[in-house]
């Protein structure tokens, strides 16, 4: 059955126009639980109670307040907001196109997927088809429901897909993060590293591989519990703690090798390397072999779903 458009727009880029329908991309699986009442096990209703007056005030006597200082409130009616509001667009201005690394991945939340509207087919193949080949993605600004939102839009298996980007002032500076800058270790440790990230990596990310194992758990629970069943969940085998550094890269080494025999000899490698070496000089120093890359968007290539927030849907 043919996905349902939850909205239409139009892409303006010079001259051209194209109008598009948008469809949302992502869905959540998250289990939801209401409220009861522990003593009947009826639903509740969210109620809002006034302190100072001592009861509970419908909705329509509800107003909008910004608190600008501690219990200070300044107000603001529905129709000083709507004066505040932009013009209500369904147009999607392209600003600039920037290189398809350009982008970090902190920038992107809510995505929908963009499909051509009544007349808009070979326009909107054709700007798939250009942004693929230059390898550029289109920012913008999207002015639905009079709020003007950056977007980026990049191509994806010969259409479009249209992320919401956060402002610069909504991205904190991973400069806030309290985490040592240079730290001093052993370039066997680094080579130990370095192999078991060989050993893990993959040519591609492959969503179908993975599963959220928690919500599982909750169904099965709530589906035993239905059923007048005892709930079972099976232990989980408690791991060993492994304070020293070098003997937890051995060890992972040796739990994912393909091989229980290569495995050994890997890690009877590295352990000679590491008995047989002086304090080597700090690896933080020596130029690596690799430059390091920043998240960033890439081209996506096959039939592959793109990546999407995690509990996010537009």
């Amino acid at each position: 059955m043919p996905a349902r458009a939850t909205g239409s727009g139009t892409i303006s880029f010079g001259l051209v126009t194209i109008p598009v329908k948008i469809y949302t991309a992502t869905t959540s699986h998250r289990v939801s639980f209401h409220m009861l009442h522990r003593k009947c096990g009826t639903r509740v209703r969210m109620q809002y109670f006034c302190p100072t007056d001592e009861k509970v005030v419908a909705r329509k006597d509800l107003i909008r307040g910004y608190e600008y200082a501690h219990d200070q409130y300044v107000t603001l009616t529905e129709g000083e907001l709507e004066q505040l509001e932009g013009e209500r667009s369904e147009r999607i201005d392209i600003l600039e196109f920037v290189p398809e690394a350009a982008v970090d991945l902190t920038y992107l939340s809510d995505t929908h997927y963009l499909g051509p509207g009544k007349g808009g087919d070979r326009a909107y193949a054709l700007l798939a088809e250009a942004m693929t080949r230059t390898e550029r993605l289109a920012v913008g600004r999207h002015g639905a429901r009079g709020r003007d939102q950056l977007v980026l839009l990049r191509p994806y298996e010969g259409g479009l897909i249209m992320h919401r980007l956060r402002y610069a002032d909504e991205v904190r500076s991973m400069e806030d993060v309290d985490f040592p800058r240079k730290v001093p270790f052993k370039q066997t440790e680094m080579d130990l590293a370095e192999r078991l990230i060989d050993q893990l990596a993959a040519d591609e990310f492959d969503p179908e591989r993975h599963r959220d194992d928690y919500r599982d758990r909750v169904v099965e629970a709530m589906e035993q519990k239905v059923a007048g069943e005892e709930i079972t969940v099976a232990p989980e085998v408690p791991k060993a703690k492994i304070i020293d550094l070098f003997e937890a890269l051995k060890r992972s080494l040796a739990e994912h090798a393909p091989g229980k025999a290569h495995a050994g000899r890997k890690v009877k490698h590295a352990a000679a390397e590491a008995s047989e070496e002086e304090e080597a000089p700090p690896a933080s120093h020596r130029t690596p072999t690799k430059s390091a890359r920043r998240p960033s968007v890439r081209k996506t290539t096959g039939r592959r779903r793109p990546h999407a927030r995690t509990g996010t849907s537009g």
